[in-house]
């Protein structure tokens, strides 16, 4: 296979991660790469790191930047790509070692503008992968722009990541990620998405998205309230080109809403004069008839939706008393992920 693939992987404070990280590209089966390493002004040891890596390998261009964030560092790793496909790799995360191989094998076997790969969500003692709606040897499932779309915005089989998805170039490379916000992909995705007819989602787990133990509650800040920002953009590009997903999308934006009203009020101390929660609770009580005709078939989402409108608290307490009666076995549990002991390289 003579195509080239450009690997973009933006670095920030990850020097105990990098190794792994470059390592697992440097050793891909697949060796037609260029691997652009963006150091986006990380104030540790990394930009020495990869400036060293680039002395032992010629596929490496290393990019020394100021901090701009990691949507800043994507686009500056756009601008050096010259291969014919491009994968974003998370500086903290790992490749199998077939996972180039296998994702350019299938784009070229399908036509495919972009193929998803599965992954594994990797703790520091323990994987698991996400089997509730596929298993792992299954066959590649193809879709076109239509369920493509769909699945997006449902957000389980079509994830709204960036990264474990090998992309043709030309369908990405004039779409700059959007700077100064969180949740960036969340932004990007569906404008992607409207230029692809092929889909592929494979089910191999082949990359490995590395969990660190900080928490969202201690480390939540009011910038997280970028992803609804993202969803409310993406609802007005579904307004305009895919009307039959309105309602889904309002579900997605109601259910995110809800989430993080909740999580400002575990942290109290991050919007002191309660702004943030004002405008959540002011933006569900505009919308809601558009919300209640989307949960009417959602019987949980439509009682979370009631309850909150007459108290945000009420809402709270049925979620703590659900979780109370699952761990006692009133109610049933979740579908968990199949979990899988395992000891990796540090």
């Amino acid at each position: 296979m003579s195509q080239k693939v450009s690997v973009i992987v933006p670095i920030y404070k990850v020097e105990n991660y990098i190794h792994r990280c470059v390592d697992s590209i440097l050793e891909q089966t697949y060796t037609n790469l260029e691997i652009i390493l963006v150091n986006d002004g990380s104030p540790d040891n990394c930009g020495m790191i990869i400036d060293d890596f680039a002395t032992k390998d010629n596929r490496i261009i290393v990019v020394h930047k100021d901090n701009g964030g990691l949507s800043d560092a994507r686009n500056a790793g756009m601008e050096y790509v010259t291969g014919e496909y491009i994968l974003f790799v998370d500086s903290d995360d790992w490749l199998d070692r077939n996972m180039i191989k296998e994702l350019v094998n299938i784009s070229l076997h399908f036509k495919a503008e972009i193929v998803q790969s599965a992954f594994y969500y990797a703790y520091e003692d323990h994987l698991l992968y996400d089997n509730r709606f596929y298993k792992k040897n299954d066959n590649p499932i193809v879709l076109d722009n239509k369920a493509l779309m769909t699945e997006l915005v449902i957000n389980e089989r079509v994830k709204n990541f960036a990264w474990g998805k090998l992309y043709k170039t030309e369908i990405i490379k004039e779409l700059p990620f959007k700077k100064g916000v969180l949740f960036e992909d969340v932004f990007w995705a569906h404008q992607v998405m409207l230029r692809v007819n092929t889909y592929v989602i494979m089910h191999v787990p082949l990359c490995y998205y590395f969990q660190r133990s900080d928490s969202i509650v201690s480390n939540y800040s009011i910038k997280n309230l970028d992803i609804i920002d993202g969803l409310k953009e993406r609802h007005r590009f579904l307004e305009q080109y895919y009307q039959e997903l309105t309602q889904e999308s309002y579900r997605v934006i109601l259910k995110n809403s809800l989430i993080h009203y909740n999580l400002l009020l575990m942290n109290r101390k991050k919007d002191k004069a309660g702004l943030c929660k004002k405008e959540i609770y002011s933006y569900i009580k505009q919308n809601n008839r558009s919300f209640q005709r989307a949960v009417e078939e959602d019987k949980e989402l439509k009682k979370q939706l009631s309850l909150f409108l007459i108290h945000p608290y009420l809402n709270i307490f049925f979620l703590i008393t659900r979780k109370v009666l699952r761990k006692l076995g009133f109610l049933p549990r979740p579908v968990g992920l199949e979990r899988i002991n395992i000891s990796y390289r540090g």
